[in-house]
């Protein structure tokens, strides 16, 4: 049961995502030009979401379904965010969407957005695969 709610909420996020424009390869190239502010509203906006819902999370003291408190550690940013950060954007760049988009573009039917979602998966599987030998 809590898989078939995990799915619809996916659902319910690719058709926000589709009719926000998000999808849009022409508003993400917009956003890279400078040229519309539409996509720094929906950026700043989930931003924005996010802090508030980590804000009452904290306040009101919510804990995980096993009952753990919900804990966000801080990370240091070192060589591997940079090289991570500059392989996203050129992805991104090259396709013109970001992970949560392609799972809406391919269920849009676009074939490119199916090659490029199984190279996304592709690459989290090598990620993981050789997560331990990679240098921190």
């Amino acid at each position: 049961m809590v898989y078939f709610i995990v799915a619809m909420l996916g659902v319910f996020f690719g058709i926000i995502l589709t009719n926000g424009e998000v999808t849009s390869w022409f508003r993400i190239q917009e956003m890279f030009r400078f040229d519309s502010f539409h996509m720094y509203g929906v950026i700043g906006s989930a931003i924005a979401v996010g802090a508030l819902s980590m804000f009452l999370l904290r306040k009101l003291g919510v804990r995980s379904m096993h009952g753990e408190p919900i804990v966000i550690e801080t990370k240091q940013l070192g060589k591997g965010t940079a090289i991570g950060g500059i392989i996203f954007g050129v992805g991104w760049a090259l396709t013109g969407a970001c992970p949560g988009p392609l799972y809406a573009l391919a269920g849009c039917g676009y074939p490119a957005f199916f090659i490029a979602l199984l190279c996304a998966v592709g690459g989290a599987l090598v990620y993981g695969l050789i997560r331990d030998k990679l240098p921190r």
